[in-house]
């Protein structure tokens, strides 16, 4: 009885490991270093770090110049995300500097960049590096004399109500901003060589950036909408990058207050800094918009069993399953634009995959007339999710001697003439041989 009663215990007290090992696997980053020029950015700057709690993250607060910084250890990352809110810092302490932020990205983690009137070289040269430019010069900022935010001290403008959003619901949520963004900061354009950095929230057409303290000497760098106040970057290990020239715009000053854009007029009693940082850093780690591809199958049609190779002309099935996760579970991921290749050098074939609206992803086709080593290729890029890059190989043979038709249809009038000619061989041969 003793015995048993241990064994209940111990079995109870397991429980929770036990529910915990078979929870679906999720792809979110759930480790995040924060490196802080102070430590008081903790407190102004708690609403967003507090909505990252929330959602189960945990956070590691750091000094940028801490001597001890290190983001891996005997070749495993101690962390799943890195948070620069350190603009001004002149170098990293400990291990980490440039060279250790790019390979943190190149493992396939995810970085967000804040800088503002006081970023260093190094947080330029980190941007730079993930394809977008800030202004080269130290004292410009972001000036808009028609979309600034109204406020009761008249300014120098340089407090921007912002409402230039990307227009995908994948990154910044189905729910739509409608207040403007609060902006105070420096401005940075995407580098034309980088096709993978987007704008998520551009300037107006009438914002430059300059040096507010003192006149125009010459036309500004930046102007109108080629100025980007955030951009983000998927790269093509689907690590995801956001940069913005305001650390501002995650505080909690921006986060409450109203705003009311000088040309519109319209007032809001908040600004939408709290929806478009909180929608965005979900993007970011990959709350949503990130997809899972597995299972492939594919078979003879009217068969169950996965052939060890195919014979030209087979009509054959192929299918696959793809989900999205949602922020809590995997959940079938519904679009019309997957397709499917069957690949050798080039495809032969290419198909739209049919949707059950379930996760399955299905469709049939006849395996052309060239026979080799093929792969059933699956490249599926779409704006805001992760790529996915599928394949399976499969060799295709010819006919066999024996399963060749007996006689072609399409060959009856050579087999005529052959008979013809052996006809009028007889006849000419009977009448030569035997008429006088």
């Amino acid at each position: 009885m003793e015995k048993l009663s241990i064994f209940i215990l111990l079995t109870i007290s397991l429980l929770p490991f036990l529910c915990s090992s078979f929870s679906p696997e999720s792809p979110t980053d759930r480790r995040i270093l924060v490196l802080l020029d102070d430590f008081s950015l903790k407190s102004s700057h708690s609403l967003f770090f507090n909505s990252l709690k929330s959602r189960g993250f945990d956070l590691d607060f750091k000094l940028a110049d801490d001597p001890k910084l290190i983001l891996h250890r005997y070749g495993q990352y101690l962390y799943d995300g890195l948070v620069l809110f350190s603009p001004s810092v002149e170098r990293f302490g400990g291990a980490l500097d440039l060279a250790a932020v790019l390979d943190f990205v190149d493992s396939g983690h995810d970085l967000i960049v804040a800088a503002d009137a006081s970023a260093s070289d190094l947080i330029k040269s980190i941007a730079t590096e993930c394809g977008v430019d800030f202004d080269e010069d130290p004292s410009a900022m972001v000036i808009d004399h028609k979309n600034y935010a109204v406020s009761e001290i008249e300014g120098d403008h340089t407090l921007i109500a912002a409402d230039d959003f990307i227009q995908s619901d994948v990154i910044l949520g189905k729910t739509k901003i409608e207040a403007p963004v609060l902006f105070k900061g420096i401005a940075h354009s995407i580098n034309a060589a980088n096709g993978l950095a987007l704008k998520v929230l551009s300037a107006s057409s009438s914002a430059y950036s300059a040096n507010p303290s003192s006149k125009l000497s010459s036309p500004p760098s930046l102007t109108g909408s080629a100025i980007s106040l955030v951009s983000v970057m998927q790269a093509r290990n689907n690590a995801r990058i956001m940069i913005t020239g305001s650390l501002d715009i995650f505080s909690n000053r921006f986060f409450r207050t109203g705003v009311q854009n000088a040309e519109s007029k319209i007032k809001y009693a908040k600004s939408g800094n709290e929806q478009f940082v909180t929608e965005l850093s979900k993007w970011i780690f990959h709350e949503r918009g990130h997809l899972k591809a597995f299972n492939i199958i594919h078979h003879k049609v009217g068969e169950a069993d996965e052939p060890p190779m195919y014979r030209i002309k087979d009509d054959l099935d192929f299918s696959v399953e793809i989900y999205e996760w949602s922020g809590k579970s995997w959940e079938p991921y519904v679009a019309n634009d997957v397709q499917v290749q069957f690949y050798m050098m080039s495809p032969y074939v290419l198909k739209t995959l049919s949707t059950d609206q379930k996760g399955l992803y299905h469709t049939s086709f006849k395996v052309p007339d060239v026979y080799g080593v093929f792969q059933f290729k699956v490249e599926y890029q779409k704006l805001g999710y992760t790529s996915l890059s599928l394949s399976k190989q499969i060799p295709v043979r010819p006919f066999r001697h024996n399963e060749y038709e007996r006689f072609i249809t399409t060959a009856f009038p050579y087999y005529g003439a052959s008979f013809a000619t052996m006809a009028g061989f007889f006849i000419f041969s009977f009448v030569y041989l035997y008429n006088k």
